[in-house]
């Protein structure tokens, strides 16, 4: 989804300011589908080259108000950290295109449950290439998420390749992007920066052969395009300055909100079908995410009354 750069969470607890800051971010990403909709004439495509181009001038000023440039710099000038970067931009164009057509093409169900599936996603990634230890809940939860894509493969004959391509792609572009030593701020910035290149490329290539939609079509839609810089930085930069105030088990839960929405809006507003298939398979996520959001918080107040135990007691 447009979702969610992982950032260190507040060492001592949440925070007021932190919860609004997510808060916000998701609810933003929730009603994302209503913009996208309005935008569903327009290729997928050109709607993700605007989204580049114009989050550029939007990420480049909120850094030099908060006078934070130099990482950048500094990135630009190490071959190591532009290439990782150019894997993650293009991990997030990938993600933002499925999602643009998707919703475009009355699919939002299917994106709602990509992203419901990929913190588990994140999880299975870790376990596979970090090597990291499963808990028996996250065994069960991920056993539960593919039983659940086994459902909706075997009802539609195949795959359900919008939700995995948006899990997958989500998935990857966090766990490299942990590896580039930058802000979240600043790393989105140098994304889309790089990405702005080639975006820029093809957006002059679209209205000099007349098939774009920036002016050419009506004022609406130049202001739409436009609009989809705002759109897009606004959210994750707010996501970003509220998830360095929040723990790490108050943003895993946060996270169900953007979906939950998502699902509500295609059901309810945008009367996407929703059969028997579907039901089980989100029944099936749904108690994958309870399990796997129940052992994760017994964890964090285990680790909480572990670290009070440490804590030395005042001399008498």
């Amino acid at each position: 989804m447009d979702e969610k750069i992982s950032t260190p969470a507040a060492a001592n607890g949440d925070s007021l300011q932190g919860f609004l800051f997510a808060l916000t971010a998701y609810l933003l990403w929730g009603f994302l589908p209503f913009f996208m909709k309005a935008v569903a004439h327009i290729p997928s495509m050109e709607v993700v080259a605007h989204r580049i181009l114009w989050s550029v001038p939007i990420a480049g000023m909120v850094l030099v108000v908060l006078g934070r440039t130099s990482e950048v710099r500094t990135a630009l000038r190490t071959p190591r950290m532009l290439a990782m970067a150019c894997l993650t931009a293009a991990l997030v164009t990938v993600n933002w295109g499925i999602y643009v057509w998707a919703i475009g093409a009355g699919r939002a169900i299917e994106t709602a449950l990509g992203y419901y599936i990929n913190p588990l996603f994140s999880i299975f990634l870790g376990a596979v290439l970090l090597k990291e230890k499963l808990t028996r809940a996250q065994i069960i939860a991920i056993a539960l998420a593919a039983v659940a894509v086994a459902v909706l493969a075997i009802e539609a004959g195949g795959l359900p390749w919008v939700s995995l391509t948006l899990c997958i792609s989500w998935g990857f572009y966090a766990f490299f992007r942990k590896t580039l030593p930058i802000g979240p701020n600043q790393g989105f910035f140098l994304e889309v920066l790089l990405l702005s290149v080639p975006a820029v490329g093809y957006i002059i290539w679209l209205e000099t052969t007349g098939s774009g939609h920036f002016g050419d079509t009506g004022m609406a839609d130049l202001l739409l395009l436009l609009a989809s810089g705002v759109i897009t930085a606004v959210p994750l930069m707010v996501y970003a300055n509220g998830a360095k105030l929040l723990k790490l088990s108050t943003i895993g839960i946060m996270q169900y909100i953007a979906p939950t929405m998502i699902f509500i809006i295609a059901i309810f507003i945008f009367h996407e079908p929703f059969g028997h298939a579907q039901m089980l398979a989100f029944g099936l996520i749904w108690v994958a995410l309870f399990v796997y959001s129940g052992s994760m918080l017994r964890t964090a107040r285990a680790q909480r009354a572990q670290a009070m135990k440490a804590v030395p007691k005042p001399a008498q």
